[in-house]
Order: C-alpha cells, then structure tokens, then sequence
C-alpha cells in the first residue's frame, strides 16, 4: 500500500452545542480516490472545507506527507497543494480564460505556458471557443465544468470535490460526472462527498461514511 498523503485524528469540530466530530480520524492514502457519504447535515462539507484549510477545526493533529502538526488549521504551506471545489462554484467577475489562468499566474508560470495550458484546459472542458466570455454567462453545468478545469490545472496534491453532479440536467451531469472521474484516473489523490449512487458503484473509488461524529470506512 502506498504511504498515507494526509492523515487527521482527534479531529474535533462543533457548531455551538451541535458535535460534528467528536475525535474523528481519516486516512487518505496518495493516489486513492474516495466517496464520501452521510445524512444531510453530518457534516460532509464541513470536513471538506476543514481538510482543505477553509475553515477551523476545535482541535486535530494533522499529517501532511509525512509531517505532522498540532493545529486548528493546515499550514498555509500545505494549502497550495490542496483544492476544494465547492458544490456551487465560486466563479471571478472576468473571463473563462481569466478564470483559469488566475492560479497559475500566482504559481509564477510565464505567459506562453499560462496560454498553452488555458488553451489545454478549455478543450479538457469542451469550451473551445468561448474563452473571452463571461463566465457568470455559463450554466450550472458549464460553471462546474470551468471550475474541474480550473482544479486540474493547478495539479493538487490532493482534490475534494462537493456534490459535483448536484442539481444539475441529465445531460449536464452526464458531462461533469466524465470529467470527475477522468480526474480521478488521472494520478490524483480525490476526495468526493456525494449523494450521487453512480460514484459508488465505480471499482476505482474507496468507500468513506460520515455518521455518529465519526468517519468510517465501508467495505465496497
């Protein structure tokens, strides 16, 4: 088996008097791909947005490749290499092309590289053709695709997806669901929290379960 990527015991997190996650633990090994599963209002994104250092646990030792810390909140070292792609996602006031260089501009790429990967991505997403547009101009579906597109460029270390396939089309589903899972095959260590049946059923993915303030393994 390979070494674990990311590692969190004696997680903790609580909304008032609401426990969440009472000295959870979760094993991520690198190059796995995980479903993550749970009632509505377990606390699925909450730990996304934790794993991913957008929000504060209340206490947790955290393992990043092999280094270890004792902290509410991941380093901001560990961060660049750590993605969240949220169920609705976050889109600039600017351009589709806009949207995807923006990481890479912050990562320091030069400007040939930054065309000819933005160029790469759009064909990835099948948006050919529409780079100068607006993206508050594209669909559910389309947004979505941009933001998997946006994801991939930046090659995280580690990827955790919420709801991708949530509310949308048959059709639009059918695109971003595609498009998650070539990720998935793609050498990425992935983390989705979903309701939708179709990911489960995959071979590729390890089963995670979010109940009783803990994170389970299930058996396929």
């Amino acid at each position: 088996m390979t070494s674990p990527l990311l590692q969190v015991s004696s997680l903790q997190k609580r909304f008032g008097d609401r426990v969440l996650f009472a000295q959870a633990a979760l094993t991520l090994q690198a190059g796995r791909r995980y479903v993550l599963t749970g009632p509505n209002g377990s606390g699925k994104t909450t730990l996304l947005r934790m794993l991913a250092g957008l929000e504060p646990s209340d206490g947790c030792i955290l393992s990043f490749r092999g280094e270890t810390v004792r902290s509410a909140v991941l380093p901001d070292r560990w961060r660049r290499r750590i993605v969240y792609v949220h169920q609705q996602p976050y889109l600039f006031h600017r351009s589709i092309a806009s949207n995807l260089e923006y990481g890479l501009r912050l990562r320091g790429i030069n400007a040939m590289q930054r065309r000819e990967r933005v160029r790469e991505a759009l064909a990835w997403a099948g948006l050919t053709g529409r780079a100068m547009l607006p993206a508050q101009t594209l669909s559910g579906g389309e947004a979505q695709r941009l933001a998997l597109a946006r994801a991939k460029l930046l090659e995280p270390a580690l990827l955790l997806l919420d709801e991708p396939t949530a509310n949308l089309d048959d059709a639009s589903r059918e695109q971003v669901f595609e498009l998650v899972t070539a990720l998935c095959r793609d050498h990425h260590t992935v983390v989705i929290a979903t309701h939708d049946p179709e990911f489960s059923r995959l071979a590729i993915f390890d089963r995670l379960r979010v109940a009783d303030r803990q994170i389970m393994t299930d058996k396929p």
